[in-house]
């Protein structure tokens, strides 16, 4: 029997709690939550980025993308431009202030990753890249309980 301590997301979020401190520190130097960093990440990485695309790029719900983008927005990061040939289009356009702080933030973020890869061999860190990437391949649908479990937990919860 699988053990709790073994299972997938016991490890996950083992390996989480051990990478995320040094760019938690980071992030909150300069303001950041992880989230608004991803949107930062996402944002810089083009001229302008449509907010409609944003919340599948950067994994986060819509509904809470809405705040962050406000957030982002309100200390001068990001702005939101309607676009001229569309009018439902918004995209999120990075401002100076923005790219200036990209310029600061990313060799320090560079450099955290550079630390953590240097643990893993080359081959080491292949691999973890491929199984990871299997793993989010796998659909919603994929990885649910068969449908007699879910009928007998069901039945279980109908009988208390």
């Amino acid at each position: 029997m699988l053990t709790f301590d073994s299972s997938l997301p016991m490890i996950l979020n083992r390996a989480l709690d051990a990478i995320m401190p040094p760019y938690r520190d980071l992030f909150s130097r300069y303001d950041l939550t992880e989230q608004q960093w991803r949107v930062l990440r996402v944002v810089w990485s083009s001229d302008k980025y449509k907010s409609v695309d944003l919340a599948s790029h950067t994994l986060l719900a819509a509904a809470s993308l809405v705040g962050i983008l406000d957030r982002l927005e309100k200390k001068g990061l990001v702005s939101r431009v309607r676009s001229t040939t569309d009018r439902r289009a918004v995209y999120i356009v990075a401002t100076a202030s923005s790219r200036e702080l990209e310029k600061e933030v990313s060799p320090q973020v560079t450099a955290i990753h550079d630390q953590l890869r240097a643990t893993v061999t080359d081959e080491e860190w292949q691999t973890l890249a491929t199984v990871l990437s299997k793993f989010s391949a796998v659909s919603a649908t994929q990885a649910r309980p068969p449908d007699e479990m879910i009928n007998t937990d069901k039945k279980d919860a109908a009988a208390s």
